[in-house]
C-alpha cells in the first residue's frame, strides 16, 4: 500500500506530471532542460526529482557537471495509470505546448543552457539589488 500511495503522490504534482510526461516522449533528459522547460527555479526543479526519483518513477546518472534522468524502474509497477497520463497527454494542449517547447530546448546544448539560466539568474539578482 505504501508503495501505490507513494507513485501517486509523486504523479499529484502538475510539474512532476510534465516531466514524466516529457520523459516518455524522450529518453533522457538534463536537469537543466526541466528548469528551462517548466520556468521555475531549479532547486525547486531538484526537488520534484527527487520526488520523482524516491518513488523509483525515474533514475539518474552524472556525467560531469551534467545530471539526465530518465524513467526508472518503479516505472512497471505504475504502467497502467502511465498509460492512461499519456493517453490524456495526447489530447492535453499544455503538454503538448510543452513538447513543442522542449523541442526547441533540447535544440541548444546543456551547456548553453546552463549558461543562460546562470546569466538570467545574475540579471535578477542585479535588478533586485537596485530596487
Amino acid at each position: 500500500m505504501q508503495k501505490l500511495t507513494q507513485t501517486l503522490k509523486a504523479l499529484s504534482d502538475q510539474n512532476r506530471l510534465r516531466i514524466i510526461v516529457t520523459l516518455m516522449k524522450y529518453d533522457e533528459l538534463c536537469a537543466c532542460q526541466f528548469t528551462q522547460l517548466l520556468g521555475i527555479a531549479g532547486a525547486t526543479v531538484s526537488r520534484h526529482l527527487s520526488v520523482l526519483h524516491n518513488a523509483e518513477l525515474v533514475q539518474f546518472r552524472k556525467e560531469g557537471r551534467w545530471i539526465f534522468y530518465k524513467l526508472g524502474a518503479g516505472i512497471a509497477y505504475a504502467q497502467p495509470v502511465l498509460d492512461w497520463i499519456n493517453d490524456k497527454a495526447e489530447t492535453c494542449p499544455e503538454l503538448q505546448a510543452d513538447l513543442a517547447e522542449l523541442k526547441k530546448i533540447l535544440a541548444c546544448a546543456p551547456e548553453d543552457i546552463s549558461r543562460k539560466q546562470r546569466s538570467g539568474s545574475a540579471a535578477k539578482n542585479r535588478n533586485h539589488n537596485e530596487d
